[in-house]
């Protein structure tokens, strides 16, 4: 069930969040397929994370404790994809290729991938975890963590940038509404 407030959205079921989440027309996800390479960015909410660390229902100092754990930072995860699989699956031309694709993954997304508010501001990336799959999933995700700073947010929007991975899509931008950010849904965590 969803509770709408103040341009607040309150779910009270994971499955619901996600589904809002992932509606496009929402804010939270942005899609586009460059040379036949598909990629989603999705912002994810701080409550999203919360509940990833909750094993069971917990209590509200535990969720709160969490909530201030994470509420000092944005998560944006970006999946990659070719014909619905990951792309080293598909992408790779030789064990060479392969090698140095994965090397970008692990270890040289933060010099590919940029933040930056509509006056050029560039964003820091503090973090990026990128788990393999091998081939297990029908896309590459990797999760960005930046700082949250009330001073970007008053801005419109952030751009998202992948500089070309080797996959001749050239650069990749995606515009990020920052109403969206600041009015995130939350989690009631009373199931």
């Amino acid at each position: 069930m969803l509770f709408l407030g103040c341009k607040e959205s309150s779910f009270d079921s994971l499955d619901d969040m996600h589904n809002y989440i992932n509606e496009e027309a929402n804010g939270y996800v942005y899609h586009k397929t460059v040379k036949g390479i598909d990629f989603t960015l999705m912002y994810k909410p701080i409550d999203l994370i919360v509940a990833q660390e909750l094993e069971d229902l917990n209590s509200e100092n535990e969720i709160d404790s969490l909530r201030n754990v994470y509420k000092d930072f944005l998560y944006f995860n970006l999946y990659m994809s070719k014909d619905n699989k990951e792309l080293l699956s598909v992408v790779a031309k030789n064990k060479s290729d392969f090698s140095a694709k994965v090397n970008t993954l692990v270890y040289n997304m933060n010099e590919n991938v940029n933040l930056f508010t509509k006056k050029k501001d560039t964003i820091e990336l503090i973090d990026f975890v990128y788990p393999r799959m091998y081939g297990m999933s029908n896309s590459t995700a990797i999760m960005f963590v930046y700082p949250r700073d009330e001073k970007h947010l008053s801005e419109e929007y952030l751009n998202f940038t992948i500089e070309d991975l080797g996959l001749n899509t050239g650069e990749v931008k995606f515009k990020i509404e920052t109403k969206n950010i600041k009015s995130e849904p939350k989690l009631s965590f009373k199931n």
